[in-house]
């Protein structure tokens, strides 16, 4: 270290010695003036982290000059220097020395603090503003965690209720990501306390914990929570879920053990929903299921009460109400946490062999797929309700067809009859920010690409058309077919995949990753096209539109899944055409021509014995385009001649 660096720093240490040695001067003082300085000298100059000078400095002013002067503070003493007039100072004052004395375990795990508990809540529920609402639970923060007393009382003194009150109103910028941590290890010591407790605090931390689930900072405090080494905070927070959703309580209790089982299943994965269930006084084991099927039960109930009472409100309620956009709002926030856990258990249901070594019996697995088959037959209803009344956007709507849709992933032929006479409406449902059918889509492509591997099911798509309000999707030309009524159909439920893919394509190119949904559409594209179930001349700006894309998609891609998925398509499409027909089109460049040359010379250049190991993998779609090649190549001589180079 520089010479002049190390004066300052000595300067430094000899200065915050001299304020240290007159804070402990002052602090010894006989009169209460003296003790006041000594603490304003404290909370100017002595440094949080500091804990030596702190526990030294509280061994110098003692806990019975700080029990004065917070009770001082709230009005019920006086200091001998005190007058009514400072006593807003003197709380701040000690709120403030009380919390950093508390960073000191030994002083925070102390019978002084622990007693003082009460007072705090008492400062909390007198003052909102900052900083002393931020220093109080600072205190109970620190004092909570330092031992079981501490957190005993913060329960006996009824302050949950006052936390879960203030939570969900905290003031901008008290929670940032450096209290995330603490706050975190306050949810694990109340996560045991839910667990444990069988009495009304059991609901006062219920309802804490909701509201910091609830709250706009709940997805850092995930992050934060992952971390934590102890599993034994998620575990109780199963035994109290499981305990709230089997007995009788309020609806919205219920509902608050549902936040709570959402954001632990997005914090520790589906596999959370199973486990072993610890309650007590219950000796009799209880199965590991039995949280499963009590959140998914509870989630039906919930899915079928406030669809109800949405569909009331949207359709049935009188439109003058004031509160019905309101009441609308809530209750589409609710659907929202249910649909999320449905959605999971789903996931869960159809990985259950491959999550963590989970084992579901037959009579449990049987149970839970007869409450999802009822769960989602209540979505549709309430779907079939909204085409009914001509409605296809809204946010809850798109959710419905995202439920569905993660259903019939994994169950194509579920509600098959229902399905077939909604689809339709399903792929023309818009979220409310949308301006064209793209997420419905999205959602449905894993049932559409597994139905149109059949004929039957291609004719079923092609049959089911798609809604469209008002206005027609210019993109795709079908402004002729435009009916005279509410709605019209679209010509071809292919436009709806290919705006749908197109889309995806741009979002690819914009550094927007979803390659799933990409292969989904392709595959889906290629099913219809290799049925027969579509021709170029009824669908000619579609073909042209999605050729373009996968010509400027494939220029600037090495990835040759993309360029074989791409390619197999071009060659389906220029079955059904010729290089003149799509050079006469208004539409169409040579420029693009130039570049499908190019992507189909590309693929047919990795046929041969020495192909890389991804070709290997695409040899389905090679045979595709090779097979195809062979039968138009005499109609296309530009890409004949870039195949030839």
């Amino acid at each position: 270290m520089e010479e002049p660096q190390l004066l300052q720093q000595q300067e430094e240490e000899q200065s915050q010695s001299v304020s240290l040695q007159d804070c402990l001067k002052l602090l010894k003082g006989e009169q209460d003036e003296q003790r006041l300085a000594g603490l304003l000298l404290v909370t100017k100059s002595c440094k949080s982290d500091d804990l030596v000078s702190l526990r030294a400095i509280y061994d110098a002013v003692g806990p019975h000059f700080l029990d004065r002067l917070f009770r001082t503070g709230l009005g019920k003493g006086v200091v001998s220097s005190g007058s009514g007039e400072n006593r807003d100072a003197y709380l701040q004052l000690s709120v403030s020395v009380l919390s950093a004395f508390c960073r000191v375990s030994e002083i925070a795990s102390s019978k002084e603090m622990v007693s003082k508990v009460p007072m705090i809540f008492e400062v909390m529920s007198m003052k909102s503003g900052m900083p002393v609402l931020e220093e109080c639970y600072e205190f109970l923060y620190l004092v909570s965690t330092a031992s079981e007393d501490g957190l005993t009382a913060v329960y006996e003194s009824g302050g949950i209720k006052l936390l879960a009150h203030q939570m969900s109103a905290l003031p901008d910028g008290i929670v940032e990501n450096d209290h995330l941590s603490e706050l975190s290890v306050i949810v694990t010591k109340i996560a045991r306390q839910f667990a444990l407790l069988q009495n009304a605090l059991k609901f006062e931390a219920l309802h804490l914990l909701s509201a910091i689930f609830s709250s706009e900072y709940s997805t850092l405090l995930h992050d934060a929570l992952r971390v934590i080494q102890n599993e034994n905070w998620s575990n109780h927070m199963r035994d109290g879920v499981a305990t709230i959703l089997q007995n009788r309580v309020a609806p919205a209790e219920k509902f608050e053990a549902l936040i709570l089982a959402e954001s632990m299943v997005s914090i520790k994965g589906e596999g959370w929903l199973i486990g072993q269930i610890n309650l007590p006084n219950v000796q009799d084991p209880i199965p590991a299921d039995r949280c499963l099927l009590l959140v998914l039960e509870s989630s039906r109930v919930e899915v079928a009460v406030l669809l109800n009472e949405l569909a009331y409100s949207k359709y049935e309620a009188s439109k003058s109400s004031s509160s019905t956009a309101e009441t609308i709002i809530s209750k589409q926030q609710k659907v929202t946490v249910v649909f999320s856990l449905v959605e999971k258990i789903i996931k869960l249901i159809s990985n259950i062999g491959e999550t963590e070594g989970h084992v579901l019996d037959e009579n449990t697995f049987i149970k839970a797929t007869n409450g999802l088959n009822e769960t989602i037959g209540v979505v549709l209803e309430y779907l079939q309700d909204a085409k009914e009344h001509g409605q296809k956007v809204g946010n809850d709507l798109l959710a419905s067809v995202r439920l569905v849709g993660s259903y019939l992933a994994e169950a194509p032929v579920a509600c098959e009859d229902k399905i077939t006479e909604l689809l339709g409406y399903m792929l023309s449902v818009e979220g409310e920010h949308e301006s064209s059918p793209f997420y419905s889509v999205c959602f449905l492509l894993p049932m559409l690409c597994q139905k149109t591997m059949k004929i039957e099911g291609c004719k079923l798509l092609a049959s089911s058309g798609g809604y469209k309000a008002a206005k027609p999707l210019t993109r795709c030309s079908l402004g002729s077919d435009i009916l005279n009524c509410d709605f019209y159909m679209y010509n071809n439920p292919l436009t709806l995949v290919v705006d749908c893919l197109m889309k995806l394509i741009e979002q690819n190119r914009n550094g927007v990753e979803n390659n799933g949904c990409i292969f989904l559409a392709c595959d889906t594209i290629m099913n219809l096209l290799k049925m027969e179930q579509i021709t170029f001349s009824e669908d000619e700006s579609t073909f042209i539109s999605l050729l373009k894309a996968l010509a400027l998609w494939t220029e600037k891609t090495n990835d040759q899944s993309f360029i074989m998925l791409a390619s197999s398509i071009c060659t389906l499409i220029f079955d059904m055409t010729s290089e003149n027909a799509l050079l006469n089109h208004p539409s169409f460049s040579s420029s693009c021509l130039d570049s499908l040359s190019r992507l189909i010379a590309r693929s047919l250049a990795s046929w041969g014995q020495d192909m890389s190991d991804a070709a290997k993998a695409d040899m389905d779609l090679l045979e595709i385009v090779t097979a195809g090649y062979s039968r138009w190549a005499d109609r296309f001589p530009q890409i004949q001649k870039a195949v030839g180079r």
